[in-house]
């Protein structure tokens, strides 16, 4: 598996990272949390070395699950978590929490990342991110927070999600951003018109989730797919964009099934095609991948030494625009 550097860190990952949030539970579908736990120690022998999970999965319930599953091989990986909100108790399932508001303050991420250490089971942490900005607290304080944090030892490195580029530079003021985790696929390319530029030309690592579109290019939705009202998907929208909405639903099926046969062509899946696709942009550390199962793993870690050429890449653009789906290359705002 190819190694990429995080920005002017001496951190280094793997190109493709494991993504957690589909392990989390009633967030994302149905998952097998056996089935999951075998693919956490399957793909660190297939060369896998970040996994990237949140306190807000589940909430917990994704860190905790992948502690487990990573037991003694913890020392082989790079972990990856994210804080920056409050919980409060779900009415709907007694027992359990729901993700309440952001809070970025120094305190907050300080004693949250607490609870992070301990469902990894882990005594660090080796990147931790803030998740969302309050769009209240300085950020000079969010990174005094993550400060304290590493000198404490606590933390190997820190940086951000979903930041555009005035949050960015304002705590690049007050400390040196090692990522910013960031949604960037097929579907959505906002971060093309500043933010990709602005990490390359600044030193900050650039991590992409959704890669597959929250599935949307897995190839397994058809438009008889329903999402159940838990799934989060069911709202309809994808971080501001309308992704799931129906007549949009259907309209990216279209785009899909023609990714397809483009990617046949090469004996490979739109899966495979989307992540090499985001490999091959300039800028781009890791791609974050949600695998649930050592098939998933297996398929999305073949796509790893695919490299599209400029045709290749022709062709997509072309399939978007004779379908007329939107990528919004030329939005700005992303949160």
């Amino acid at each position: 598996m190819e190694q990429r550097r995080f920005g002017n860190t001496d951190l280094f990952t793997s190109a493709i990272g494991f993504g957690t949030w589909e392990m989390s539970v009633r967030q994302y579908g149905h998952i097998n949390t056996g089935e999951a736990a075998r693919a956490v120690q399957s793909a660190i022998a297939q060369g896998i070395t970040l996994f990237d999970t949140s306190e807000t999965y589940g909430p917990f319930t994704s860190e905790a699950l992948l502690g487990r599953a990573l037991g003694k091989r913890r020392k082989d990986v790079l972990l990856v978590t994210k804080v920056g909100f409050t919980f409060r108790a779900d009415p709907d399932r007694p027992g359990f929490m729901k993700t309440a508001e952001r809070d970025s303050s120094a305190r907050n991420i300080i004693e949250h990342a607490e609870g992070c250490l301990r469902r990894l089971k882990t005594d660090f942490i080796d990147l931790l991110l803030v998740h969302f900005h309050d769009h209240k607290t300085a950020q000079e304080e969010t990174i005094a927070g993550l400060r304290a944090l590493q000198e404490a030892g606590k933390i190997r490195y820190y940086g951000v999600s979903n930041y555009n580029v005035p949050m960015m530079a304002a705590c690049q003021k007050h400390g040196q951003l090692s990522t910013n985790q960031v949604g960037y696929h097929l579907f959505d390319r906002r971060v093309e018109k500043a933010v990709l530029p602005y990490c390359r030309a600044n030193g900050i690592g650039f991590m992409a989730y959704g890669t597959l579109a929250y599935g949307l290019l897995s190839g397994a939705f058809t438009p008889e797919t329903k999402f159940v009202d838990w799934d989060w998907r069911s709202r309809g929208d994808a971080f501001g964009l309308p992704l799931f909405r129906r007549e949009q639903f259907l309209k990216e099926l279209r785009v899909v099934e023609r990714l397809k046969a483009l990617a046949a062509n090469y004996d490979e899946s739109a899966a495979q095609l989307a992540i090499a696709w985001l490999l091959g942009q300039p800028g781009v550390t890791v791609a974050l991948v949600g695998m649930r199962d050592e098939w998933e793993l297996k398929e999305n870690v073949a796509a790893a030494d695919w490299r599209l050429s400029a045709t290749d890449c022709a062709a997509i653009d072309r399939i978007f625009a004779e379908e007329e789906v939107p990528t919004y290359i030329d939005v700005e705002q992303f949160i």
